[in-house]
């Protein structure tokens, strides 16, 4: 199967989802109403116990299976200096994922969950690690993307093969058993491909959706939305085209995060977006497949002003505000605590009967959504 009629399969296997499942929402939100405690009165957690019913199909859906994959690759554009940290770092941190050392192996051992790295484009070579603690699935498309503003970050084949990867990613995730799955990312000038690519999906000004990434200084943010605005200018990407979107402005890590988005959805295993180049990716994502949002969870908003824009664009309301801007799947393994204190809730607490409590009297709760 060539990498156009995977998308095309996944894309009929995601319209054919159709929307949450309403039964299975209905008995979670029983379940939950019937619990020792005013209706709604636990909040968001709450309301994602119902999401992950609705997204699963099952009321009583676990997640003791999880994975986070980290997808990795460098950029072109980093040449243009919008990054505080030289290109050497993104093969130097996934060898630290594969070690062990990174954020998100403490984050993602504190709430069992396997982490994949993806190796769709590092440039320079990954120093070896003895014994990894980490999957890696090395499959890179080649050694970075093109600078985008000297013409296209990559090819429309290159762009569909990345997505390719990612559903391969997705369904081997999934064959293995997993339950949830976290996205993540590695990528020196990765906030700029993500920046250029929210603008052309929102088409919102590069100012409006371009932050600071790493840290830079005033002067390299001044550079970084000319270089957003100058890719912009030169390739006119449009949202009814997101194959486009993607080689003219994305990343390889981001087309392969589309795929295992993607993947994801289609097997009715919920998907933890993480930050800002995740939420990219989820842009393409939807439009590649109506209703791909809604089987997505944000775990969190960070401080790029892009990942609040398409946010509000895809209609998803973060999970946690913490001001993180690490990326890594970080914000994806907070978000599975979460998951777990809502489960807990679900399945750990008395219900009125069988504690012997009084229910309500009647009257509705006025807090309740």
């Amino acid at each position: 199967m060539t990498d156009r009629e995977a998308l095309r399969h996944v894309q009929d296997r995601i319209r054919a989802l159709g929307p949450l499942d309403d039964f299975a929402m209905a008995a979670a939100t029983a379940r939950l109403d019937a619990l020792t405690k005013p209706p709604g009165s636990l909040g968001r957690l709450e309301a994602l116990v119902v999401q992950l019913a609705g997204i699963t199909g099952d009321p009583h859906a676990t997640f003791d299976r999880r994975t986070i994959v980290v997808a990795a690759a460098d950029h072109g554009v980093a040449g243009q200096g919008v990054s505080a940290y030289p290109a050497d770092v993104t093969p130097q941190m996934v060898a630290n994922f594969l070690a062990g050392g990174a954020a998100i192996n403490a984050l993602a051992a504190l709430v069992r969950a396997d982490v994949t790295v993806v190796d769709a484009g590092v440039a320079r070579p990954i120093p070896d690690v003895g014994t990894p603690v980490a999957r890696l699935v090395s499959v890179p498309i080649r050694a970075g993307t093109d600078d985008m503003t000297g013409g296209p970050a990559m090819s429309r084949d290159e762009a569909l093969r990345a997505v390719g990867i990612g559903l391969m990613v997705g369904s081997t995730v999934v064959a293995d058993g997993a339950e949830l799955i976290g996205v993540g990312e590695m990528g020196i000038g990765n906030t700029t491909a993500a920046s250029a690519v929210t603008a052309a999906m929102t088409g919102l000004p590069a100012e409006r959706v371009t932050g600071r990434g790493t840290g830079i200084d005033d002067e390299g943010h001044a550079r970084k939305i000319d270089v957003v605005s100058r890719a912009l200018g030169r390739h006119h990407p449009a949202p009814a085209d997101p194959i486009h979107v993607l080689a003219a402005v994305g990343g390889f890590e981001i087309g392969v995060l589309v795929g295992v988005l993607l993947g994801g959805v289609a097997a009715r295993v919920p998907v933890i977006l993480d930050g800002f180049i995740t939420g990219a990716a989820a842009l393409i994502a939807a439009a590649l497949a109506p209703g791909t949002e809604r089987r997505c969870i944000a775990a969190h908003r960070s401080v790029e002003p892009g990942h609040a824009v398409l946010l509000e664009r895809l209609g998803l309301r973060p999970l946690l505000e913490l001001d993180l801007r690490l990326g890594e799947g970080t914000g994806a393994a907070l978000a599975m605590g979460l998951v777990d204190a809502g489960i807990a809730i679900r399945d750990g607490m008395a219900t009125f009967d069988s504690a012997g409590v009084s229910g309500p009297a009647g009257v509705p709760d006025p807090g309740r959504r």
